[in-house]
């Protein structure tokens, strides 16, 4: 017994021992003013020989026993800090980051409490004015103080950066094709494949690390943009061992639990963004019913029978993420790892949806519009987003290489239910239930190293990064009535036969890149040569399955009932080969830059881009299907041949440390998107409206010129102001198709164009009134443009058809804006952040200036998108230990604006917008958003 006592004993003296012994780990990364990471920095106990030295991106990690500590750190050539009151506990990590100032006369130690080392906006700012870039931006600390879920509602509060249908940015008022989105410094396709930019809303905060909006161009950069690019950075290397669950609910009064939402039966996997092959392509061809009748009818049946719409209750918007990572170090190299899940439901239903058709009455004395059609009805989505991301990285004193893995999975339900009224064309009162299914896949792989010398001044970038997308329309069905008439009636001539159509897109896209960066000294000061090389190739292989209820089962009685159609009708394969397509697109590129320092106030970025870019296209037109005189035919034909020079030239003048002046001059493109550069012709069922492709089409080429005064201050504060000037030959615009055609639009080749304006930004805490004001702050910015293009006046060009549809009284200048291009944009924020309460409050404001959405042509009018007032406001509350979980609640659209473009007309004195010429209307109304955050 007194043996077991005495063992007991010893075993509880050993563990007592052993967790009095643990350590604890001081890690973080030192950095200079521009935040780059200082390689081989000192880090130490003061007044001890204990320390560590940082690696090639300035990381450090260094193991203490607990206790409260004075941190010393020095590096040759800048100013040692001292930090004070660091405490260290055992087994837990404490993260300390630290910034050095470059040496001045005085080599006195700076002393400063481990409390003023936070991690806020100041750290970006001085990203900014460092930067070679005319650069804006913002960051991780930023969304977890404002409480954004999701990026597209954080980067609205970048200064020139507005945000279109909740998810696509424009920067600078410059449209979608302007602006370019990369991830993590290379290309990735978005969910529309359409668009230039990828969709914000699709990337959770809790994976960001910074976002940043480089608005003038350096030679590293893709020349494919104008407005900016926007840089999303993941995070790569987890500082410490977390995990985090967030949930979301949001409400929206007119759209959820309303009993009136429109839907219709899906399959069992909706809910989770893909549907489980019940609205596949039969893939069938059923005869001609008069021939043979009973095949006919089994071969029809291979389609769901379900035509029509159905009423049910909504549910509600809601949302589950779940994120952790961790870093492991091992004596000669670390690992560090990142995975994410996140899923979102959000429904809408919009009672009042409505869009329009009008035309210039051909009585020129008469200033009224005439309605060609107007369709008014109810429509429901439902929207699902999975997105899933799995990372690893190992690093050493000189390297890191990594791998990411990102899947993002979507599904999109919607139905309608419309009355279409049409009184020139046609004379008739239509009926239509819309069905429709839109599944999109993308899977984005991106393996990454990065290499350094023993002397941290040369280092290699490398990144390799296949993208595999597939988007597909399954089985949008169109089912039109006559109704005018008392009795629905099915009629080919009024109505347009009951159609079902699939979109099928297939995508491939490989993006390589390599960067070399050498540190060298020039005119006695430091500076930088940059080269490197950049890879893209795309292809894309897209058709349009169409069927049609060509003929009926006797004669029967129609009660309205859509899915009578399906009973009585038979089905017939209508495809047309015009509306199938494959292209691809190559971009080998190379580059090399300079930056040097003349003196100590004045650094350059000169650089030049090469671009080699090609395009190649196999289809055919509509004319070529129908042996129609003047059809064309491609069979892989080269239709894009490009190698264009791009220079760049950035200049920054500093004052002194705070207070820069920058100028800039910049060459770079817009080109063609896949379906632009066809000859496809695509019908949206829900508009009645139709694009049609223009294989003809040329690369707008654009000279951009900057100019900046910016003035940075303590505690995140800073003003700058801003003038910039752009030049675009040949502007690629959306045109209505012809004065026959005006529903139809097609891009187009329109001249010449001029943008300039002015952009001011301020950031400010209110401490300046009174100390008691310290915990508020507010921003704006503000960006004011003009654009130019000019009209086209070749015979029966756009500015001769302008002056034939001319009213009387009348001017028509031989300029006009640039599509896409808003006059002003105004982003504004109050924010109240106790850091005792941990209470933070922020009302946020946007508008965009009105735009022109759709060129007029002929009779054909301009159509205009109306400003959209958006005031949101957010609350995050942090509680429990450690203030790891949080509460948020937050209201969108609390003014209630529409989202609204109207057509434009003539009052007799000036150009007007009358809300009765109404080309789309939609009321999102406010949403409630709950938000639950739980870190451990």
């Amino acid at each position: 017994m007194n043996f077991l006592k005495t063992t007991l004993a010893f075993v509880l003296l050993l563990s007592c021992t052993g967790l009095f012994a643990q350590k604890g780990t001081l890690r973080g990364k030192i950095k200079e003013e521009s935040q780059e990471g200082l390689p081989f920095a000192n880090v130490q106990v003061s007044g001890t020989t204990t320390g560590a030295t940082t690696d090639f991106e300035g990381n450090y990690s260094l193991p203490l026993d607990p206790g409260t500590y004075a941190i010393q750190v020095t590096f040759i050539g800048y100013n040692p800090i001292e930090i004070t009151g660091v405490v260290i506990e055992a087994g837990e990590i404490t993260l300390l980051d630290a910034t050095l100032a470059e040496e001045t006369t005085t080599l006195e130690t700076v002393v400063i409490t481990a409390e003023e080392i936070t991690n806020t906006e100041a750290a970006l700012l001085n990203v900014q004015r460092k930067s070679a870039n005319l650069l804006d931006g913002i960051s991780s600390q930023n969304f977890k103080r404002i409480g954004d879920n999701n990026l597209a509602s954080a980067v609205q509060r970048v200064p020139g950066v507005s945000v279109q249908d909740g998810k696509y940015i424009y920067v600078r008022g410059l449209g979608d094709r302007y602006t370019k989105s990369i991830l993590n410094g290379v290309d990735i396709p978005g969910l529309d494949p359409d668009r230039n930019t990828v969709q914000m809303d699709i990337f959770p905060t809790n994976l960001i690390d910074n976002v940043l909006v480089m608005k003038s161009a350096t030679a590293d950069l893709p020349a494919d943009f104008t407005g900016g690019v926007v840089n999303i950075q993941t995070k790569d290397f987890p500082e410490e061992k977390s995990w985090t669950i967030n949930g979301s609910i949001g409400y929206n009064p007119n759209m959820h639990l309303n009993s009136n939402y429109v839907t219709y039966p899906g399959s069992s996997t909706d809910a989770l963004g893909f549907d489980n092959s019940l609205r596949d392509d039969p893939k069938v061809d059923p005869p001609n019913s008069l021939v043979d009748p009973e095949e006919a009818r089994r071969l029809t049946n291979e389609f769901s029978p379900q035509l029509a719409t159905m009423r049910e209750n909504s549910g509600v918007d809601y949302s589950l993420g779940v994120s952790g990572g961790n870093q492991i170090n091992k004596a000669n190299y670390s690992i560090g790892y990142n995975t994410a899940f996140n899923y979102r439901n959000t429904t809408t239903y919009f009672e009042a949806f409505e869009n329009g058709e009008y035309f210039k009455n051909e009585d020129l004395s008469n200033n009224e519009l005439r309605v060609n059609r107007v369709q008014v009805g109810d429509l429901g989505t439902n929207n699902v987003l999975m997105s899933g991301l799995v990372g690893g990285t190992i690093k050493t004193d000189r390297s890191k290489i990594g791998i990411n893995v990102m899947h993002l999975q979507n599904g999109e339900t919607r139905a309608g239910v419309f009355e279409q009224e049409e009184f020139i064309n046609q004379v008739n009162t239509l009926k239509k239930d819309n069905l429709e299914y839109s599944q999109r896949a993308i899977t984005n792989f991106l393996i990454s190293g990065k290499h350094a010398n023993a002397n941290a001044d040369l280092d290699i970038e490398w990144k390799f990064s296949p993208t595999f997308s597939k988007i597909q329309d399954k089985d949008l069905r169109v089912t039109p009535f006559r109704i005018d008439g008392g009795t629905p009636e099915i009629e080919s001539s009024e109505t347009g036969d009951p159609t079902r159509i699939w979109r099928e897109l297939d995508e491939s896209n490989y993006v390589a890149r390599v960067d070399i960066t050498k540190q060298i000294n020039l005119f006695n000061n430091d500076g930088k040569v940059k080269a490197g090389s950049y890879y893209t190739h795309k292809n894309r292989d897209f058709s349009i399955p169409i069927y049609r209820y060509l003929r009926f089962e006797g004669n029967p009685d129609w009660s309205g009932d859509p899915n009578q159609v399906h009973e009585f009708g038979f089905i017939r394969n209508t495809t047309d080969a015009s509306n199938s397509f494959e292209s691809t697109q190559q971009n080998i590129a190379g580059y090399v830059s300079l930056e040097s320092k003349f003196s100590e106030s004045l650094k350059t970025i000169v650089g030049l881009r090469v671009e080699k870019y090609d395009q190649w296209y196999s289809g055919q037109d509509q004319a070529y299907e129908t042996d129609s005189v003047g059809g064309r035919f491609f069979d892989n034909e080269k239709i894009l041949d490009m190698m264009d020079l791009f220079p760049s030239l950035n200049m920054i003048y500093s004052f002194n440390e705070k207070f820069n002046l920058r100028g800039s001059y910049s060459r770079t493109i817009a080109r063609p998107s896949f379906k632009e550069a066809s000859v496809a012709q695509i019908f949206d069922p829900v508009s009645g409206r139709t694009f049609i492709g223009n294989i003809d089409l040329k690369e707008t080429d654009i000279n951009n010129f900057d100019l900046r005064l910016e003035r940075f201050l303590e505690r995140g504060q800073m003003f700058a102001v801003s003038g910039f000037y752009k030049t675009f030959d040949d502007p690629i615009e959306l045109v209505a198709f012809s004065e026959a055609a005006p529903e139809d639009f097609q891009p187009r080749n329109v001249g010449q164009a001029t943008v300039y304006g002015a952009e001011v930004e301020l950031r400010k805490n209110l401490a300046f009134i009174s100390p008691s004001l310290t915990d508020l702050s507010f921003n704006v910015n503000a960006t004011f443009l003009k654009s130019i293009q000019e009209m086209d006046k070749s015979e029966g060009g756009e500015y001769e058809s302008r002056l034939n549809n001319a009213r009387v009284g009348q001017v028509i200048d031989d300029t006009r804006p640039l599509q896409g291009q808003s006059p002003y944009m105004i982003n504004a924020g109050i924010v109240y952040q106790g850091l005792v309460s941990n209470l933070e409050l922020g009302m946020f404001y946007n508008v965009q200036g009105r735009r022109l959405q759709v060129v007029g042509i002929g009779a054909a009018p301009d159509v205009y998108e109306m400003p959209f007032n958006s005031l949101n406001f957010n609350m995050t509350k942090r509680f429990g230990v450690d203030q790891k979980q949080s509460v948020g609640f937050g209201i969108s659209n609390i003014l209630g604006d529409d989202r609204e473009s109207r057509y434009a007309s003539f009052d007799g004195e000036k150009e007007v917008y009358l809300e009765e010429y109404r080309f789309s209307l939609l009321s999102p109304e406010r949403r409630f958003t709950l938000r639950y955050s739980y870190t451990f």
